[in-house]
């Protein structure tokens, strides 16, 4: 396996990343809740009065997103390397694996952790550990 070194984006990953540490942590400050994705759009699931509008907010706010970044940045060049059998097939997995994992990579891996919680440590690892696996055995057994 090669790096494509004239694609690779560290400062854009870097500021990526302090981005959602920085809106992680102000939203448990100012909320008291843990800003995971999965616990977000479950809450708009299981609906209770007085809570759907921020998380509806917030869900539109991250779908509106990548347009907003299109108009100021200019057209995005996504390639997806898999069909959208194996696409569904990967969303369907990964969102049963953040109801038996109590989390998503958002809420164990970004505020878990940064709270030194030991059950967000586990899930952490085993979902990276799960992914670096899936990532190998479909690049270099499957093929």
């Amino acid at each position: 396996m090669m790096i494509d070194w004239n694609q690779f984006t560290p400062w854009a990953a870097l500021g990526g990343g302090v981005l959602l540490g920085v809106a992680s942590a102000l939203f448990i400050l100012f909320n008291g809740r843990i800003l995971g994705i999965s616990g977000i759009v479950g809450g708009l699931l299981r609906p209770r009065a007085g809570d759907v509008g921020w998380r509806l907010a917030f869900v539109l706010g991250m779908l509106a997103a990548p347009w907003l970044y299109q108009v100021f940045a200019g057209p995005i060049q996504a390639r997806v390397d898999a069909g959208w059998g194996m696409v569904v097939l990967a969303g369907l997995l990964v969102g049963a694996g953040t109801r038996y994992g109590s989390g998503c990579t958002s809420g164990h891996g970004v505020c878990g952790l940064s709270r030194l919680s030991p059950r967000s440590l586990v899930a952490t690892l085993a979902f990276m550990g799960a992914g670096f696996a899936t990532v190998f055995v479909v690049r270099h057994v499957l093929r």
